[in-house]
């Protein structure tokens, strides 16, 4: 008889609609499974803006407490301050973090995010599913004799340290920098940075206030975009950065107010810890990778292609010990902050770029832009995902082809990607040529031809 896993476990996390995909009995078994699969000793636990955050959060701690675990409770922070925390107090016995967050999910959403010690991701294959069959099952093991002790961690310190760490700050020019946290969980850390940098931040949305009344924080969203663009153009301002809820990625505007897709932040951001580390290795998904790979290469590192998501990429990056890893959807990882994704470092490394350079953000990446040209992710929703797959090979014959992450086809002059979705019946393309805009346009819609017919 196969077990049926509860809606809300995913391929990476966990994520469900409340109360009837996730609640608080659900999230006290949780912690009750976590400790099982894994035996930590010791757990940092802290959780987002949403507002049945705290009492799941609660219901998850109680689930550890009585396995007898230990919990350091960080309180309300971002995702990333779960990684810290797994990775830097390891000599202090942690050795676990949970998170509970749903990120841009909509007010209706919560959801978990778990590592391991040494902030080693948590996925479906590496213990997710196996937590999830012995809550289905009643296997859960019974509660410890001595229950574990609970304290609180409310200073952020080292972890603001840690991030200062990536910036010379007697570089740092006096900025003026727009920061939309869209009511999410940024906005403490931002206040924390901001004592120790000469940057002047014009703050938009700045509340954390998980009943999110200006929408669900996600940057990505169309009138999201313009909120920030017109900030920026308003103010004057050298940048816009934006976060989602849990501000585990950034976003980034240039001082004209247009947004930069992240395929381009990730060129940045390889240059800038190139610099310090040369002959790095930079990882890199295979979406989008041209422009990428040309830059690392010119600049002596090693670009190294990966599949897409998270618990890939951090893999691979231990195995090769890259020293960052970028991904087009504005996810970043650097081998300093345990091989994790941070929403913070970005920012701090191009203000850091623009500062030195005195030069305006536009101006470094416009070149770039006009180089290799992109489609932008299109999303379709398909019956028969693999079928269109393979119309789309049989199409481009001709091509190179790549099967790290989907297709991905090159020619000499336009590449593709076609990947299918982990968690919708969608189909996400992305297309690049090589400064020619025209073709770009011909060879995207081709292709959307074929996925929507």
């Amino acid at each position: 008889m196969s077990t049926i896993i509860p809606a809300c476990f995913k391929a990476y996390d966990i994520r469900g609609r409340i109360p009837d995909e996730l609640n608080t009995e659900l999230a006290r078994n949780i912690g009750r499974a976590f400790t099982a699969v894994f035996q930590p000793r010791k757990v940092a636990v802290g959780h987002d803006i949403r507002l049945t955050s705290p009492e799941l959060t609660k219901a998850l701690i109680d689930g550890l407490l009585e396995s007898g675990v230990d919990v350091l409770h960080l309180g309300l922070c971002g995702t990333e301050e779960i990684y810290h925390a797994a990775f830097s107090l390891e000599d202090q016995g942690v050795d676990g973090g949970i998170v509970v967050t749903a990120s841009h999910n909509p007010a209706d959403y919560n959801g978990m995010k778990f590592v391991t010690r040494g902030a080693r991701p948590v996925s479906g294959e590496s213990g997710l599913k196996k937590m999830a069959e012995l809550i289905v099952k009643g296997e859960l093991p019974q509660a410890a004799e001595k229950p574990g002790k609970e304290s609180r961690a409310e200073n952020k310190k080292s972890y603001i340290q840690h991030l200062l760490g990536y910036v010379n700050i007697k570089e740092l020019a006096s900025l003026k920098l727009v920061v939309n946290n869209g009511n999410g969980s940024a906005a403490p850390v931002v206040d924390l940075l901001e004592r120790e940098l000469p940057f002047s931040f014009i703050k938009a949305f700045h509340e954390p206030d998980g009943s999110f009344p200006h929408g669900v924080p996600n940057p990505l969203l169309p009138e999201k975009r313009e909120e920030t663009a017109k900030l920026v153009r308003e103010h004057g301002a050298d940048m816009g950065i934006a976060w989602d809820g849990d501000f585990d990625r950034c976003f980034f505007w240039d001082e004209k107010g247009n947004f930069i897709e992240g395929y381009y932040i990730v060129g940045l951001l390889a240059l800038e810890l190139l610099s310090q580390n040369p002959g790095g290795k930079i990882l890199h998904d295979p979406r989008l990778t041209w422009n990428t790979e040309e830059l690392v290469t010119a600049a002596g590192g090693i670009p190294i292609l990966a599949k897409t998501g998270h618990a890939f990429i951090k893999e691979r990056m231990r195995q090769e010990d890259a020293i960052y890893g970028g991904e087009m959807s504005a996810h970043h990882y650097f081998k300093n902050f345990g091989y994790c994704d941070s929403g913070m470092i970005p920012w701090l490394l191009v203000a850091s770029l623009l500062s030195r350079k005195k030069v305006s953000l536009s101006s470094l990446v416009a070149e770039r832009i006009a180089a290799y040209p992109i489609s932008g992710e299109i999303n379709s929703v398909v019956d028969d995902p693999d079928a269109v797959i393979a119309k789309i090979e049989e199409r481009f014959v001709a091509g190179e082809k790549d099967y790290t992450d989907g297709l991905s086809v090159s020619f000499a002059e336009f590449r593709f990607n076609v990947r299918k979705s982990n968690t919708e019946p969608l189909l996400r393309l992305n297309v690049e040529s090589r400064a020619d805009p025209d073709l770009l346009k011909e060879k995207t819609e081709e292709l959307l031809k074929i996925i929507q017919s």
